[in-house]
């Protein structure tokens, strides 16, 4: 039989998601033949994008050359790298995806949500796995997270090797299993032509905090705390929702999960060993009235402040079994996902307002740790895998900035150092690497399980709606006279509250006057609006300033 004989090409390397931002990460690699992804996750929306639930990278680029699509590789569990794999996939069909035990139960359980269990093979890996895919081989090496089976990711072309070592930090202490520091030293001797590496908290000195401190910091919480305990987290946070467990078991707390995302992690992890709680100390949140105070313990989702989490619902006296009283303590057991802030603020004061002593994570309380490498892991890993290219991945550009001006500090040239958006291209010729073309790409806003997203023209209505409010103006016409029947109507939403009638009123008699001198001349009901939208807006805005939505209704009587 004729051996099918694979020609060397030019490889592309490229990130449709997560340069520029924090969340929606997928990288691609690509050559004539093959294209292979690294993660597909989502980024959660802030106050900025009202009414989206998730934001997801455009994936017109993998739609037109979707033949090439041969796998998708998945480096750990985590939304921001799992969360887009049902908007991919009702998108294009991808053969299989590789991905680690936890991360591989977890996506299963998201495309049975979805019910696109039939759409595709998962296929399991571990630090041991070796794969071919065309003429790339694929291999892997263990990494310590916020969650258990976390995995950098070697990708061996022709052209040269690239590394890309997902999310991680340089934990000594972890809780789960270490980081294998030996492995990425053999493959920093070997030769490591491009590193792509997590850049989260490049902007902090020094090394991020081990998990096994947060323990120490929540079993003092749980010492000195006489009422209920709310502990809220990321229900993705598998290695702190176990510490948290441990510590209720420990102090005989009685434990109540809340949260769809949180019972169903719960779940799926205890199945595989990854949390442990004996049955005996899991309650439903309908029978927490039956313990005392101090004796139970709420782990909920919510931590960022979100509208339709458990926290949040039980803040506003809305949850039908939970609702905070005075002597509650409420734990965020996370940090601020960027432009969630303002989210957590009010929620903060909200709970403070129901009665509840509200402890978040600061240099008195230590209650979370991040999962990304600060300055000093940074450089101990470029140090060990000593990569001819550098490109910073996954962090907002300064973020991605900084870690490139470490590459630079530890002797990496300059101009080896890539700080990239999504979209930009470096290609990978004969161990040599430049900037290439631009391949399309962008964000798709999901509102609901809508997969077409909505268009960006829409996101800027709704902007304008939120920040400026919006005017219906109404006229009513006979079309064979050419006669304005009544005066002008208008109704307004979210936009002035003093003088409010005097505004109004000398804006209706502009469109009036307006409208009848169009009215003299041949028009049309499409010239009509403009000159409605371009004389009520110039008038508002030199009285409130604002550019309120204009929305024209012209009604005929023929």
């Amino acid at each position: 039989m004729e051996k099918k004989i694979i020609s060397s090409s030019p490889v592309s390397i490229y990130a449709l998601g997560g340069l520029g931002e924090v969340g929606k990460n997928m990288y691609c690699v690509e050559n004539d033949d093959t294209i292979i992804i690294l993660d597909c996750g989502v980024r959660f929306p802030g106050v900025e994008f009202p009414g989206i639930d998730y934001i997801v990278p455009d994936f017109t680029h993998l739609k037109n050359n979707r033949n090439k699509v041969k796998a998708l590789f998945i480096t750990h569990g985590h939304e921001d790298h799992i969360g887009g794999i049902p908007f991919l996939l009702q998108n294009i069909s991808i053969p299989v995806i590789y991905a680690p035990k936890l991360a591989s139960a977890l996506i299963k359980n998201r495309l049975d949500e979805h019910r696109l269990s039939d759409r595709v093979r998962i296929s399991e890996y571990d630090s041991n796995t070796k794969i071919k895919i065309d003429s790339f081989n694929v291999t892997f090496f263990r990494v310590t997270h916020s969650i258990p089976d976390s995995f950098g990711i070697v990708v061996d072309t022709e052209e040269g090797r690239i590394v890309s070592t997902g999310d991680f930090k340089v934990d000594l202490t972890p809780v789960g299993a270490d980081i294998e520091l030996s492995r990425i030293s053999d493959l920093g001797e070997q030769g490591v032509t491009l590193l792509l590496s997590d850049s989260t908290n490049a902007e902090n000195e020094g090394y991020t905090p081990s998990e096994r401190n947060v323990y120490e910091s929540i079993d003092e919480i749980f010492k000195h705390t006489n009422g209920r305990l709310i502990v809220s987290t990321f229900s993705s946070n598998i290695s702190r929702i176990q510490q948290i467990c441990e510590c209720a078991v420990k102090h005989m707390r009685k434990i109540a999960i809340i949260g769809r995302s949180m019972e169903k992690a719960v779940e799926i992890s205890r199945g595989l060993g990854y949390i442990l709680i004996p049955d005996a100390s899991l309650i439903d949140a309908a029978n927490v009235k039956l313990y005392k105070n101090n004796e139970v313990v709420i782990l909920c989702t919510g931590s960022q402040g979100e509208p339709m989490a458990a926290l949040s619902r039980i803040a506003q006296g809305d949850h039908k079994d939970i609702h905070i009283m005075p002597g509650d303590t409420v734990v965020f057991s996370s940090s601020a996902i960027p432009g969630n802030t303002v989210m957590i603020q009010n929620m903060v004061d909200q709970l403070t307002r129901c009665g509840a002593d509200v402890i978040t994570n600061s240099i008195l309380s230590d209650v979370h740790s991040s999962g990304h490498p600060s300055k000093q892991e940074l450089r101990l890993v470029l140090k060990l895998f000593a990569p001819k290219y550098f490109m910073p991945m996954h962090g907002e550009y300064r973020m991605l900035r900084i870690h490139a001006e470490i590459a630079q500090s530890l002797g990496i040239p300059k101009e080896n150092c890539f700080v990239m958006d999504n979209g930009d291209t470096l290609i990978m010729n004969n161990g040599k690497i430049q900037r290439g073309y631009a391949v399309e790409h962008g964000s798709t806003y999901i509102d609901g399980k809508d997969i077409r997203g909505l268009a960006d023209s829409v996101m800027e209505d709704r902007r304008i709606l939120t920040n400026d409010g919006m005017m219906t103006i109404a006229i009513s016409i006979d079309s064979r006279t050419n006669q304005l029947l009544m005066k002008p109507e208008i109704y307004s939403r979210g936009m002035i509250n003093q003088n409010k009638q005097k505004v109004l009123d000398e804006c209706i008699r502009l469109v009036e006057n307006a409208i009848q001198e169009k009215l003299n001349t041949k028009t049309n009901f499409n010239e009509l609006k403009v000159v409605i939208k371009q004389v009520a807006g110039d008038y508002i805005y030199s009285k409130i300033n604002r550019h309120p939505m204009i929305i024209p209704v012209i009604l005929s009587k023929n």
